[in-house]
């Protein structure tokens, strides 16, 4: 967990696992450059796919490694039947400090939660952190109400050490969740947002409600300056830099 998180508890992740599933060019047609650029910034981690991790282990360097442990089908077939595709024990012998795994209540009659026990139990044989995604309603947005997000967060708590969850909104509703939950709570970033202010005030706000920290994909490989939205966001986690000041950081770095 010291690999992923920092002596403060909080982490920036970068989400670089789009690519095994979905459409990630032009943006991601040079993850070695991405990931240099983020670990130039001071990302503490990335969460990416068994190609990207070995074939660019250089470029990750220090960083923590996360890998994408499940998958399903593609943008081709929007497939949501997530299942386990390697082990925890090749995910080590890469060098991966965690693993993640997604879990879907209420998809599926539970299929990705027992997926999820059942890799739970892998990584306590192997003393490694689980990052579980939870997303009640899988990618349906009407099914992501506070309620069930704070639902899915505690039953992924019950199973992994990291939760991985969407924003609820605000700092308050966000609160209700991270506070049912024991152990850390990381946002994702989602698609792209409008502009640089919409994502930094979530993240703001979501620090304010709890979270331990972000873990954001589109929202960087996808931005003009990969290196400067990086370092504001680290300045926000890690800094508890305002909005204002992130933006400041950002306009430096352009």
């Amino acid at each position: 967990m010291q690999r992923i998180f920092r002596q403060d508890g909080r982490s920036l992740i970068v989400a670089m696992d789009h690519g095994s599933g979905l459409h990630v060019l032009p943006e991601m047609a040079d993850p070695g450059k991405i990931l240099d650029d983020i670990r130039g910034a001071g990302a503490d981690a990335v969460l990416t796919t068994m190609g990207i991790a070995t074939t660019f282990a250089e470029n990750i360097g220090a960083m923590g490694l996360i890998l994408r442990i499940d998958g399903a089908g593609s943008a081709l077939d929007q497939n949501l039947d997530f299942r386990q595709r390697y082990t925890v024990e090749e995910a080590l012998r890469i060098g991966a400090d965690g693993v993640g795994c997604m879990g879907f209540p209420g998809v599926n009659g539970g299929k990705t939660l027992d997926g999820l026990a059942r890799l739970a139990g892998q990584c306590q044989s192997w003393r490694v952190p689980l990052l579980a995604e939870m997303l009640p309603g899988a990618f349906d947005g009407s099914f992501h109400s506070t309620e069930n997000v704070a639902l899915a967060s505690r039953i992924g708590a019950e199973l992994g050490d990291i939760i991985k969850t969407t924003f609820t909104g605000d700092a308050e509703s966000f609160r209700s969740v991270s506070s049912g939950v024991f152990c850390p709570v990381v946002v994702l970033g989602g698609t792209r947002k409008e502009s640089d202010v919409e994502l930094l005030k979530m993240v703001r706000a979501a620090l304010d409600g709890g979270a331990a920290g972000v873990a954001v994909g589109r929202n960087i490989w996808k931005h003009d300056n990969v290196h400067g939205i990086t370092r504001a966001l680290v300045r926000v986690i890690h800094d508890d830099a305002s909005v204002e000041e992130a933006l400041e950081e950002l306009t430096a770095l352009a």
